[in-house]
């Protein structure tokens, strides 16, 4: 990245269970409007608007921000599966970084159905078809939805390298429990313990119902521009983003037989490398992580991915709490997808909020002492994986 982008306005609606929900328009705006409240900005200096959602028609961007404005900027509309809400950020960001723009907003919500994801199209290819054929090969595990197949795949696979525990796996569950007791935007706010994650129902011969992030309706929002635009409107500009990176993935998804592949830990490791020479920040000096740990088992690969613990040292990363309070970086303060849900295209937004508002200060009972530097990982099947790293400026 050349320059510092200022994020001026975060905004999150609570995640609430499909059929609780407001509508996806009613959603979005209310996100927005708060990111605009949040920047002290009018609708009319926002530039261009990228809208992510996975589930809905054609133009359902538009439909949303039709509510809050008509002023004819060019609105973008994201789908990029479990990563969608940080693609549409990604877009942003990169749109005032170019110059092209002096402000841009992304917005992303969802309105999901209950039940395990699945294919909505079924007159024509999957685009997930070789993830999952290479997915049946490798594991051979419970008739389970793909998702939980192929994560607890990758569990096993970790398992298979390393003797991982599975209480190891629980253990995130329960810690990401404990800190979503402070979240009120969190669908999921009692603590748990690891056998309460251990005796839930099993899903596959790894994972628990408890280590299955839920399905949510939600929407979120985030508003960036440059140091000068902020400076000229009054904004707050005392979070940037400092570098960013998304990737693909890379050959070795499919060739290598590993189901850690199958599930992006090197479209991780590729983007992490990216943000680390960006802005000669290592994971070493990351205060606070937002992780997609969409299943428990995402959130330990991931540690290894981003070098917070070394190759196989996850187990020891955990059982020594060096992923909570008083540790070496404080994972998902919000209590994560496995206490919030995941409503898809809201999802990455959802963690910008978390992480602006911790390195604000603004977190209350969550909040991470002394928090400076911050890294969100959004990762979608299919694939893309984006990683952001944030300061306090």
């Amino acid at each position: 990245m050349g320059k510092k982008i200022v994020v001026a306005g975060v905004g999150m609606t609570s995640f609430v269970k499909p059929g609780q929900n407001e509508a996806y328009p009613v959603m979005g705006v209310k996100a927005i409007n708060m990111a605009l409240e949040d920047a002290g900005l009018d609708y009319d200096k926002i530039q261009q608007a990228y809208a992510g959602y996975v589930y809905g028609d054609s133009t359902c961007g538009q439909r949303v921000l039709y509510e809050v404005g008509m002023t004819g900027i060019p609105i973008v509309n994201v789908n990029n599966n479990c990563s969608t809400g940080s693609s549409a950020l990604f877009l942003a960001r990169q749109a005032v970084e170019s110059g092209v723009v002096d402000c841009a907003l992304a917005v992303g919500f969802e309105q999901m159905t209950p039940g395990a994801l699945a294919d909505v199209w079924t007159d024509r290819p999957s685009p997930l078809g070789k993830f999952n054929n290479l997915t049946d090969e490798l594991t051979q595990d419970f008739t389970s939805p793909m998702a939980i197949k192929m994560f607890g795949g990758a569990g096993l696979e970790h398992q298979r390298k390393h003797g991982t525990k599975d209480e190891t796996f629980a253990k995130i569950r329960a810690k990401a429990s404990s800190h979503a007791v402070h979240n009120d935007k969190a669908i999921f706010r009692k603590e748990i313990s690891v056998e309460d994650v251990m005796e839930s129902p099993k899903m596959t011969s790894l994972l628990t119902r408890l280590q299955c992030c839920p399905p949510t309706c939600g929407a979120g929002a985030a508003i960036v521009c440059t140091e000068e635009f902020a400076k000229k409107h009054g904004i707050d500009a005392s979070v940037v983003i400092v570098g960013q990176a998304m990737t693909t993935d890379f050959g070795s998804t499919f060739d290598m037989n590993d189901m850690m592949r199958v599930v992006g830990y090197d479209m991780t490791a590729a983007a992490a490398q990216q943000v680390y020479e960006q802005t000669g920040i290592g994971p070493e000096d990351v205060d606070v992580a937002e992780l997609h740990d969409c299943f428990t088992v995402n959130e330990l690969i991931t540690y290894e991915g981003l070098g917070f613990a070394s190759e196989g040292g996850a187990e020891k990363f955990i059982w020594d709490a060096e992923n909570t309070y008083g540790g070496k970086v404080v994972t998902n303060p919000s209590g994560g997808l496995l206490s919030k849900g995941h409503p898809l295209g809201a999802t990455g937004l959802a963690q910008c909020y978390e992480l602006v508002n911790q390195l604000r200060g603004n977190s209350g009972k969550r909040q991470v002492e002394e928090a400076k530097t911050a890294l969100q990982h959004n990762l979608g099947l299919g694939g893309a994986c984006v990683i952001t790293m944030y300061q306090a400026a």
